[in-house]
């Protein structure tokens, strides 16, 4: 008979020996104090900590407004949906949202999901197992909830490098143009913080009647006049045909959607078994979501506090030596490499110096590009950012780190 137990453990045991087990830490957020967080030492004691590596990245999970909503929300409609929308009834809060969501993305409509990875996975899979004959065309880097989703839909995918129009632009061109494609790609990568070349991956689409599906989960909140995200930033988005993105970045609490034309959109909510067969998102999270997104509308006092930090954190690192990936984005990759340095890197920081930046290992990157993935915020003060780079600095100055080249002694 098969050896389950035995199975497990072996797996377990090759992921420690190839330092890629994941260690979750135990924090406790408190509201009005973050970043600064509580962390679970290993020896049961509780100890102050600064979160560097949050997506929270305009922590609007800690504004009064957002929280008010959710405060109110739970004592007018109760803690839970009750159930799936089309049994249990659609709240006038969802009903609401996705009105707001449409009108940030200036789309017809919205659908809401309860994470950014469902709306991906059931979307993806639902449209592209529904065009007779698809061929979906996929980013060489895009979010494991976007692969998963063109797996489950059986269809044909081909991948082009990323970010490459050129590359995107020969393999449509070499199919049928009567046959349904569809073109999927993030705006913004999480890992390396990069972004996407919108424009000429957009024109190449349309130039070869591709629907196109991009993933704005890391940009809503954070990039555009409006919080609308890099394709309002860069004023396109009538030419994207589905736009989706998360509740759990930039806006702050947690969820997922798309927005699009009123038929499309009508046509997921009929045929996404992630939407059709799951419990709706509480109402205390839908008026949280809705007040983050009315006031992110409204106010760029967040974003610009986020960017001159993000800009102040890369100057300071990058003049102490610190080798930090030279990103677009407000996420700055510091790229380890081995597994195993980087997780002791992380246990330095957090031991030693309070400061809590999650190793990322394989695979949620590649092997032998473990990562520590900075993300500084608009509420991270002055002496908060001394003390990170301070501390990276001294792990350059041990070698513990390679210094970046050409940059002064820390």
């Amino acid at each position: 008979m098969f050896d389950f137990p035995g199975f497990f453990e072996g797996a377990r045991a090759k992921l420690r020996r190839e330092h890629h087990y994941r260690v979750f830490r135990e924090l406790r957020r408190s509201p009005g104090r973050f970043p600064h967080a509580q962390w679970r030492a290993g020896d049961g004691t509780w100890r102050d900590v600064t979160v560097w590596c949050s997506n929270d990245y305009l922590g609007m999970s800690q504004h009064p407004t957002v929280l008010g909503a959710a405060r109110d929300a739970l004592e007018s409609y109760g803690a839970g949906a009750g159930g799936t929308r089309n049994i249990s009834g659609t709240s006038d809060l969802l009903v609401a949202l996705e009105r707001e969501l449409a009108d940030w993305h200036a789309k017809d409509a919205a659908l809401l999901f309860s994470s950014g990875y469902v709306a991906n996975d059931t979307t993806l899979a639902t449209l592209a197992r529904a065009l007779p004959g698809c061929v979906v065309f996929s980013d060489a880097a895009n979010h494991a909830s976007m692969i998963q989703g063109i797996r489950a839909s059986r269809q044909r995918c081909v991948v082009f490098r990323h970010s490459d129009a050129a590359h995107l632009d020969e393999l449509l061109a070499a199919h049928d143009r009567a046959v349904p494609k569809l073109v999927a790609f993030e705006s913004l990568y999480s890992m390396d913080g990069d972004i996407a070349p919108l424009s000429g991956l957009l024109a190449v689409a349309k130039r070869h009647g591709a629907l196109t599906f991009v993933d704005e989960t890391h940009a809503v909140g954070v990039h555009g006049p409006r919080g609308g995200g890099l394709l309002e930033a860069h004023g396109l988005l009538d030419a994207v045909d589905i736009v989706q993105g998360g509740l759990g970045k930039g806006v702050g609490v947690v969820g997922g959607f798309i927005t699009g034309a009123a038929p499309v959109i009508d046509f997921v909510r009929s045929h996404a078994p992630g939407f059709i067969f799951t419990t709706a998102l509480p109402p205390q999270v839908a008026a949280a979501a809705l007040a983050s997104i009315r006031h992110l509308k409204s106010s760029g006092a967040e974003r610009a506090a986020l960017f001159a930090r993000v800009a102040s954190v890369r100057a300071g690192l990058g003049a102490a030596g610190v080798p930090i990936a030279p990103t677009p984005s407000q996420i700055l990759p510091l790229i380890v490499g081995d597994a195993a340095t980087c997780r002791a890197l992380a246990d330095e920081l957090l031991d030693v110096h309070g400061i809590y930046l999650q190793p990322i290992v394989f695979p949620t990157v590649p092997r032998g590009a473990a990562r520590l993935r900075i993300t500084p915020g608009p509420l991270h003060a002055d002496e908060d950012e001394a003390r990170l780079v301070a501390a990276l600095a001294s792990a350059c100055a041990n070698g513990t780190l390679p210094a970046a080249p050409g940059a002064r002694a820390a």
